[in-house]
């Protein structure tokens, strides 16, 4: 429980957020889940799941079946941001996309006319890359490349049916077709070293556009590499090792003019992703397709949690009998709330506005968390507070599980 006599940390001059972001609106995204893929890789616990053949038709006429659903819910808003995730989106057919985009476009329109940002999630296939010009053309505006690596071993070690070769090739394409794009990369690999991972982050650098995403390989339950690290068959690099790696990172993409903005994504200024943001800073978003997760507002200032059927067939059925498969709806807690947008909005450098958080939680932060264990954050330089604004320093993003934990304890 807070303490009722701690008094709170004074608040500090260093934060780093920017007037712009001090005010910046959460948005209203729109996530699409499509679940299938070529193959299952070793480390991914996603929703995704490979099938022989898929009735493209079927397919399209249940997501444009959802969205209308979930438009009833929540006339009058205005999409910032359209996200094609997956699974692996960059198997749709182009005419799919285009009828999401344009089915979004009548749903959800924005006032000046403008088209939100419209992502999707594609792998370095050279079937799929051959697609690029085609989702250009239906409007697609931010593609976001899962390449992972530059290096062939560590693709065949991550289960990628791609090689180097196909990575640079699709990045040629992004480039050619779309305004923005953005590449993903995986790091902390058994036995990786600072000085290889250093070699793989300058060929991203000189291959990237205006954003970066650069995840740590961590162990999901229920994955290939998690069976194969119980049987003794895979093993990590150390903490330290891991922690070198971070922070080279950092320092290299700082340097470049991409600063780290959330925890494992960088940008150049302006190229944040969008509909990311949304879900950090706690905003609304519908979510359609096989175990999609929504954040709606509720009228009287309440929020519920929406989820989807996971299964596809499953799913496809539910949408084909009632107009969408909606698995659960959950009102979420003003203490809830709270904690998600503390959870969330601390992965991002811009952290958590203060007033936001006794809005949504219907107490203000010092109610919210241990004001004693706060103060030794701050004291140990792993929180940051200003009068309007918690955020986690670099010391802290990279401890977060632990400076949550005893945050919010």
């Amino acid at each position: 429980m807070p303490s009722a006599t701690a008094p709170m940390p004074s608040a500090s001059s260093s934060s780093p957020v920017s007037p712009e972001q001090a005010g910046a609106d959460p948005g209203f995204g729109i996530y699409v889940h499509w679940p299938f893929c070529l193959s299952k890789c070793p480390y991914c616990d996603f929703n995704s799941h490979v099938r022989a053949t898929i009735d493209a038709a079927r397919w399209r006429a249940a997501l444009l079946a959802e969205l209308d659903h979930y438009a009833t819910e929540t006339a009058g808003r205005a999409a910032t941001s359209l996200f094609f995730g997956g699974g692996t989106p960059s198997l749709m057919m182009p005419e799919t996309v285009a009828a999401i985009i344009e089915r979004v476009a009548i749903l959800w329109p924005r006032p000046d006319g403008t088209p939100p940002e419209i992502t999707l999630e594609a792998n370095p296939g050279a079937a799929e890359a051959a697609r690029f010009a085609a989702f250009a053309e239906a409007g697609v505006n931010r593609l976001s490349l899962g390449v992972q690596s530059f290096d062939d071993d560590a693709l065949t070690f991550l289960g990628r049916a791609h090689d180097a070769g196909e990575a640079r090739a699709a990045l040629d394409h992004a480039r050619r077709y779309f305004p923005r794009f953005s590449l993903d990369m995986i790091y902390a690999r058994p036995g990786q070293r600072v000085a290889a991972w250093r070699a793989e982050l300058d060929e991203a650098l000189e291959q990237a556009g205006d954003h970066l995403s650069l995840y740590q390989l961590t162990i999901e339950p229920g994955t290939a590499f998690h069976t194969a690290r119980r049987l003794g068959r895979l093993t990590l690099p150390d903490e330290e090792t891991g922690a070198a790696l971070y922070e080279e990172t950092l320092a290299r993409l700082a340097a470049a003019g991409l600063p780290a903005y959330e925890i494992s994504n960088h940008a150049r200024p302006g190229g944040e992703c969008r509909h990311n943001l949304t879900y950090w800073r706690a905003g609304d978003y519908v979510g359609v397709g096989p175990g999609a997760h929504g954040r709606l507002a509720t009228p009287g200032g309440g929020r519920l949690a929406t989820r989807q059927t996971r299964a596809p067939e499953a799913w496809l059925q539910e949408v084909e009998q009632r107009g969408h498969g909606t698995a659960e709806r959950i009102p979420v807690t003003p203490e809830e709330r709270g904690t998600e947008m503390l959870l969330m909005g601390l992965r991002m450098v811009e952290g958590v506005r203060l007033d936001r958080l006794a809005a949504a939680a219907g107490r203000p932060l010092a109610e919210i968390v241990d004001r004693v264990r706060l103060a030794m954050l701050v004291e140990d330089g792993l929180l940051l507070l200003d009068d309007n604004r918690l955020c986690t320093t670099a010391a802290g993003r990279a401890r977060l599980d632990g400076v949550l934990a005893a945050l919010l304890a």
